[in-house]
């Protein structure tokens, strides 16, 4: 086992970069966006020295007690057929952890829920699964609209998304919608777009400097565009490109001109930088397909430009000090109970 930090993670990223199983959130660059975690990198090389599997582990210290967790978001990195490789990346981040301070250690592969020799080997490792399929309650949605491109041009991607869609992409163009590209500068002018649909919609929005680390961390790779009518900004998105995979991050229009279908336009756009970047899947990330749930619109709408959605295995879990468990536990249920005898204080003031 090798462990890289984050000033020495080039040949790490390389490999991530180049694998099928690789994702911008098992990069260091992911590491740099947040900030507020230790990243480090597990790699298992073979016996010639080269990497056959890696896996990227962020550690944050928990409020009030010294125990800390560990997530690996969509990680590991390997062929997931290779228990060898499996077993020594996440047993070897757990004692990483264990002489760490780790109480627990989370992962979400990316991996398919149909993937049960996988999943099996999780188990066997001690890992336990969430029972959370109606809740999607995870870190990372289990429900991804991943959209496979094989070489397509232009209008044979066009082809794939739904007539619905291609209809609205057609209308925003034909009513004077422009795209702009913009660089880290615009991140003011793109969250105060988001805070608008924060709002409108009834979600948490993250600050200007959260997406300026993004458009840092990822560089060239890193994309912000705006959808404009008559000189105002009333649609934008942010899209990274890692390895042969673009990722849709984040998107917002504002209240007004929504009719002009910007958001669409927004899309098609990115559909073809995938495209002229070489990859082969724009990632329009989760959804929720329960119609009761709050946010089934945006599944909707990603639906209508990828008309499959994968199920992935969801999170697994592993408890790597009981003891520690138990504290932060505890400590939560104290902050979760204090927090309300704030609140009452205030209110009553």
């Amino acid at each position: 086992m090798e462990i890289v930090d984050i000033k020495n993670a080039a040949e790490f990223d390389a490999f991530v970069a180049s694998h099928p199983k690789g994702h911008m959130m098992q990069s260091s660059a992911w590491g740099k966006v947040k900030k507020e975690w230790e990243w480090k990198g597990f790699i298992v090389r073979d016996s010639a020295g080269k990497i056959k599997g890696t896996c990227a582990v962020l550690f944050r210290k928990m409020p009030i007690v010294p125990w800390k967790m560990m997530y690996a978001p969509r990680g590991p990195v390997c062929d997931l057929a290779d228990k060898e490789t499996v077993t020594e990346l996440l047993m070897g981040a757990k004692e990483y952890g264990t002489k760490n301070k780790a109480y627990a250690f989370t992962i979400d592969t990316d991996a398919l829920i149909s993937d049960t020799d996988y999943s099996e080997l999780l188990r066997s490792l001690g890992f336990t699964f969430k029972d959370n399929a109606l809740e999607y309650n995870t870190i990372q949605s289990r429900y991804i609209f991943r959209l496979a491109l094989n070489g397509e041009n232009d209008e044979e991607a066009m082809a794939l998304i739904h007539p619905k869609a291609r209809n609205c992409v057609r209308r925003a163009i034909k009513e004077g919608v422009e795209i702009v590209e913009k660089g880290p500068e615009s991140v003011e002018e793109f969250h105060r777009i988001m805070l608008v649909t924060g709002e409108r919609d009834n979600f948490a929005t993250r600050g200007p400097e959260y997406f300026k680390r993004v458009m840092d961390a990822f560089g060239d790779n890193a994309r912000i565009c705006f959808a404009y009518y008559n000189g105002e900004a009333i649609g934008c998105t942010l899209h990274v490109q890692y390895g042969d995979k673009v990722w849709w991050l984040y998107g917002a229009s504002s209240n007004e001109h929504r009719d002009l279908q910007p958001n669409y336009l927004l899309q098609w756009e990115a559909i073809k930088w995938t495209i002229s970047r070489g990859c082969k899947w724009y990632d329009l990330r989760g959804g929720y397909p329960d119609e009761n749930n709050p946010l089934h619109g945006i599944f909707m709408f990603k639906k209508k430009f990828c008309r499959d959605y994968m199920e992935f295995m969801g999170e697994a879990d592993l408890i790597i000090s009981k003891t520690g468990f138990a504290a932060v536990n505890a400590a939560q249920k104290f902050r979760k109970k204090t927090k309300g005898i704030r609140a009452k204080i205030i209110n009553k003031k």
